[in-house]
């Protein structure tokens, strides 16, 4: 995620009762701030919750027993610009920014000077989302399927260049376009190190300017999605803003688009901006500077084609094992800015995506498909994301003093539904397609909970509890006024987010009724509170985050989020990085993991990698085996005004905050003149499961 997005900028109107507001009042009725951390506090924000009623939940539907501990040491917190393992491990830096994807790829070059042609044959830029898809379920041979979010254009140009200024050119837009999307990469073990197969038929750049991919479900063919270049509706180019992932149990790829609006606007005067603009943040004055797209492609001009950005901000479907398919965006997903998409199935083997709107006050939502999956009929499958119900999240107090659980619902965004003003949304919007294309209206009509910034979902294998990160909150309070696209005044504290000015973030989890994904109602609580009890010593200060956290692996903003095959979860970050203040002893983003339960009732985190200075660590998967685990570095050298910033600018000197990978891994070949985005593969010396 980009720290030059509109993402923080809040867009919603909503007068709903937030997670905060309901916080609050669980709070009160525990007596949170009086007890500290007491027996029924830790019930509710603590690693420990429920860990018997789970094991024997678990025991129960004959699923696997939780994980035994954690052997690896954890690291310690670091601000050096490299990776750090624990003891008894080993990485390599693979598919940076730039390297080939074909064997005529022409070599990067370290001054940014490649043009758009030659970013259509290389890596792209800024990796988040990744899967790796086995062939013939190979743990040394597969597809490595990697989103591409944004770029920074400090780096990404040579140092004559301005955004939409001074030598600004088509080609640079091209090459902007190009470095976005998402890349397929056939990747091997040779025995000793991962290489790229150059000559395999799977690779293949899907990026914002020339990929074409149709729409698919309700909203396809839509009125509101038709264009001077495409009057049926149907077709698109494109996908950028390409953030978390998912994928399917009939092997293929979702990408998941995010901050699109930020890629869109005009330098026309006098262009009027609709209520559904002001709610997805769309501008109608220059986009954002560090793209300016619409300078050189109308696609992005607000006023030549009004209709273009509602085609972006989907959830797209790609079959990485045939080049030649049209990639898939899936309007019964929902329209709205996608963090990542966590599958798994109902009990009656219908398909549940659950989803988040990664802005502040945005919603948590779940489709669950009409159709049932057969892991028999694999084309049967295909289909399945194209029909279904879209539901949004409302969360509630629990109804009886001293409870330990919030409670919540799934409402149905459907023609149907009845929203909070005594209206049927068939009222609001003509047909399914209008309703779907404006999801955030929708939810708003039915009262949905405003949370903070939903980051990743992720499904428990064993217990099939669902976590979600939300990552942070600087402007949190109920009194705190903030000037976003619509005047927002920000909801309150509440249960799920029980703090003002949270800086910090927390994750939360919940448990469908009846252990059913497709259930109308849930019990919830906050699984971890991130924060910083060096700083805030007295007990009650919940900003101190949840005690049974050890000072020795502090951590802040959590976002990235997965489970392994054996319970095990891990959680990156991205979040502030100065090890100062508030932040004292975080040191660089990283990447933790947390056992939820054990037999002796408590939680644990470890710290597991630490990434070099300026990054995000994002994006994981492993090998079947789950002898290898990928993640990705994100945006190194990325500073901003952080405390420890070079005095020069990022064009200037590009690699003042940050060489990596230049420096790291003993890898300085290609590497020289900007700091790359790049995978890392870590793997144990002994040969053994990752993490376990």
């Amino acid at each position: 995620m980009s720290d030059l997005d509109r993402d923080d900028i809040p867009s919603n109107s909503s007068k709903a009762e937030s997670l905060n507001e309901l916080l609050g009042k669980q709070q009160a009725r525990r007596g949170f701030l009086k007890a500290g951390a007491g027996a029924s506090t830790m019930a509710f924000f603590g690693l420990s919750l429920n860990t018997a009623a789970a094991s024997a939940q678990s025991a129960a539907a004959g699923s696997a027993a939780p994980v035994s501990a954690m052997s690896f040491k954890a690291v310690a917190a670091s601000t050096d610009d490299k990776i750090v393992v624990p003891e008894g491990y080993r990485y390599a830096v693979i598919n940076r920014w730039g390297d080939p994807l074909f064997t005529d790829s022409p070599k990067w070059k370290g001054d940014a000077t490649d043009d758009a042609a030659a970013q259509a044959r290389q890596m792209g830029d800024n990796h988040d989302g990744m899967h790796y898809f086995p062939i013939n379920g190979s743990s040394t041979e597969g597809l490595m399927v990697t989103n591409h979010e944004y770029i920074n254009p400090a780096y990404f140009f040579p140092a004559n260049v301005r955004v939409a200024g001074e030598n600004w050119n088509e080609d640079w837009v091209k090459k902007s376009q190009r470095a976005q999307g998402v890349s397929v990469k056939h990747i091997r073990h040779d025995g000793k190190d991962w290489k790229t197969v150059l000559d395999s038929n799977y690779n293949r750049s899907i990026n914002a300017l020339d990929a074409e991919m149709v729409l698919t479900g309700p909203a396809a063919g839509h009125a509101l999605l038709k264009t001077n270049a495409d009057p049926s509706g149907t077709v698109v180019f494109g996908t950028f803003g390409n953030c978390g992932n998912g994928y399917t149990l009939w092997d293929t790829y979702l990408t998941c688009e995010e901050n699109v609006t930020d890629y869109f606007g005009t330098e026309k005067e006098g262009v009027q901006s609709s209520t559904l603009m002001q709610r997805y943040g769309v501008a109608t004055k220059a986009s954002n500077d560090s793209y300016r797209w619409e300078t050189h492609d109308k696609r992005f001009d607000v006023a030549e084609e009004p209709n273009e950005w509602m085609r972006h901000g989907w959830i797209v479907e790609i079959d990485p094992f045939d080049p030649e398919s049209k990639p898939r965006k899936l309007t019964a997903l929902g329209h709205f800015k996608h963090e990542n998409a966590a599958m798994t199935l109902a009990a009656d083997k219908r398909v549940v995506v659950y989803m988040g709107d990664d802005q502040r006050s945005e919603y948590i939502y779940k489709f669950v498909s009409d159709d049932k999956f057969d892991p028999a009929n694999k084309a049967a499958n295909r289909t399945l994301l194209d029909k279904g119900t879209l539901y949004v999240a409302r969360f509630t107090d629990g109804e009886q003093a001293g409870d330990l659980k919030g409670k919540g619902e799934w409402i149905a965004l459907t023609l149907d539904t009845v929203g909070l003003n005594g209206k049927k949304l068939g009222e609001l919007f003509t047909d399914q397609g209008e309703l779907l294309v404006k999801t955030r209206l929708a939810a708003d009509a039915v009262g949905a909970t405003p949370m903070d910034r939903p980051e990743w979902i992720a499904v428990h294998p064993h217990t099939q509890e669902v976590y979600v990160t939300l990552t942070n909150n600087s402007d949190r309070g109920s009194d705190k006024e903030r000037k976003g696209t619509n005047g927002l005044k920000h909801p309150g504290i509440d249960d799920a987010n029980p703090r003002a000015k949270n800086p910090y973030g927390q994750i939360v989890r919940w448990n469908e009724s009846g252990k059913d994904a497709a259930a109308s109602e849930f019990d919830w609580d906050v699984f971890v509170l991130a924060g910083n009890p060096d700083v805030h010593k007295e007990p009650a200060n919940l900003m101190a985050g949840t005690p049974n956290i050890s000072a020795q692996n502090l951590f802040n903003s959590p976002d990235g989020l997965a489970f392994d095959k054996d319970g095990r979860l891990w959680i990156q970050t991205d979040g502030n990085f100065s090890d100062a203040g508030n932040f004292a002893g975080n040191g660089n983003n990283q990447m933790l993991v947390a056992i939820p339960e054990t037999e002796a009732g408590k939680g644990e985190i470890r710290r597991f990698l630490v990434g070099p200075s300026g990054c995000e660590i994002t994006g994981i998967t492993w090998t079947p085996d789950y002898k290898a685990v990928f993640v990705n570095v994100q945006h190194p050298g990325e500073y901003g005004k952080h405390p420890r910033a070079p005095k020069v600018t990022p064009q200037e000197a590009p690699m003042a905050f940050s060489k990596w990978p230049m420096d790291d891994n003993e890898d300085k070949e290609g590497s020289g003149g900007r700091p790359r985005s790049a995978t890392v593969v870590v793997w144990r010396e002994d040969g053994g499961v990752v993490g376990a």
